[in-house]
């Protein structure tokens, strides 16, 4: 027998309960903290987010539409005749044409008159030019004609340049706004899409530039980046994951191209100058140079996924086709490579993916300069996307900001649906094992 009472026995069994209810408080605190961290990062991403889109969306859908005037134009032979086309004097043509609806400017005064023809875009007597050009028959015709304005009154007709502004501080006078808002009350004036945002090169006024120069120079890189990244960096994920043998060699190239996935692409920008440009004599500004030092960044993305997708096949698959007989190259080629090429696919539309985003090496072999043709073949000069959002948005007229933000509307259009089209092929080839 011992002196100890039943409740002082049955006290430390209380205490373990209570120090364990509270150690339960103390978890399920803690992981309330946690999930409200976790909470409060993903509101923050999400606003974020919203934020950059709002604000691209915001100042890029003006650039979708484009501010013309109709006019009747007179093509005076005498101005233009047809024995002299494509030449002729189509900005007088266009002069006269304005006139006519402003009786009191004095056409007989080259100020006057230059200030009358500035609502008119300087690609507005090309446009006429090449409506003759096309129809020479036109000649001594009156034809009904629409041009675009000049980026200072697509501002304006667009609500981006503030009416109440002091005169000293805008970009049109007070008359220049009279003489338009003249155009719009006879109708003249008029807003469509501006398809030439698609169809035209660049331009280095914002009214007539366009991103078909870009987008026929990415189309260039990433063709020359797939078809040299793609086979070479199936074979060598082949090779190390099927074939390699495992020692301190294959080791040591494994490393090194799991390092290359991280290395940044300005490091690539480098190498491609010093190799491609300077020792190779490749010509500079080309897509062809681009879709190399892109194909260089992509290849190790491509090696990775590759040899994840040729682990995910089971090795039964393996067994099974050595047990029929099967040699090792068959095995690889006709039974393994097949049920991994999904997972291949996959990794190699988000490797080009992120390459058609890359700036940075695209700016070092010189594919910003100003081209205002696309390419015919991937030896011709051209920039690309990344490249023509970086030159638009370090040019002062107002214009190219909304154009900016378009053109990043129109990557990030091409971005996701890469992006799809590999979410749509995982879930439609893979296979549950």
């Amino acid at each position: 027998m011992t002196d100890t009472t039943p409740s002082e026995g049955r006290q430390p069994r209380a205490s373990a309960g209570e120090a364990v209810r509270n150690s339960l408080a103390r978890r399920n605190r803690k992981q309330m903290v946690l999930q409200g961290f976790g909470i409060a990062a993903i509101v923050f991403a999400i606003t974020m987010l919203l934020i950059l889109l709002t604000s691209i969306i915001g100042n890029g859908y003006h650039a979708f539409t484009q501010t013309h005037v109709e006019l009747d134009v007179f093509i005076d032979p005498e101005e233009i005749p047809e024995e002299g086309l494509p030449r002729g004097d189509y900005d007088d043509v266009l002069a006269v044409a304005m006139g006519t609806h402003f009786p009191d400017v004095d056409l007989s005064d080259r100020i006057a008159t230059r200030e009358l023809t500035s609502i008119l875009s300087n690609g507005a007597q090309y446009i006429l030019r090449d409506k003759v050009v096309a129809d020479p028959s036109l000649i001594g015709q009156t034809i009904s004609v629409k041009v675009p304005v000049s980026d200072p009154y697509d501002q304006l007709h667009k609500g981006l340049v503030e009416r109440d502004t002091e005169e000293q501080f805008r970009r049109l006078d007070n008359d220049a706004i009279d003489r338009f808002d003249r155009l719009d009350d006879l109708d003249l004036v008029s807003k469509p899409l501006n398809t030439g945002l698609i169809t035209q090169a660049d331009s280095r006024f914002p009214e007539l530039a366009g991103l078909k120069g870009a987008l026929v120079g990415s189309f260039w890189a990433l063709l020359t980046c797939f078809v040299i990244s793609f086979p070479l960096g199936i074979g060598a994920a082949i090779y190390l994951e099927e074939f390699a043998p495992k020692n301190r060699w294959s080791d040591l190239i494994e490393i090194n191209i799991n390092n290359l996935a991280a290395v940044p692409s300005v490091v690539f920008g480098l190498l491609a100058l010093a190799v491609f440009i300077g020792w190779f004599g490749l010509p500079r500004s080309a897509p062809f140079v681009g879709g190399l030092t892109l194909a260089l960044m992509t290849m190790p993305t491509i090696i990775i996924a590759t040899r994840a997708a040729l682990k995910a096949v089971p090795p039964s698959i393996r067994e099974a086709a050595l047990g029929v007989g099967a040699s090792k190259n068959q095995v690889v080629f006709q039974h393994v490579l097949p049920l991994a090429m999904p997972g291949i696919l996959t990794g190699t539309i988000i490797g080009l993916a992120q390459a058609l985003g890359e700036t940075a090496p695209l700016l070092l072999i010189g594919m910003n300069a100003f081209i205002t043709s696309a390419a015919s073949s991937p030896f011709d000069s051209a920039t690309a996307l990344p490249t023509q959002i970086f030159i638009w948005a370090d040019s002062p007229e107002r214009g190219f900001v909304s154009r900016t933000s378009a053109a990043i509307m129109v990557l990030l259009m091409f971005l996701i649906t890469m992006n799809a089209i590999a979410i749509y092929l995982r879930s439609k080839f893979e296979r549950k094992w």
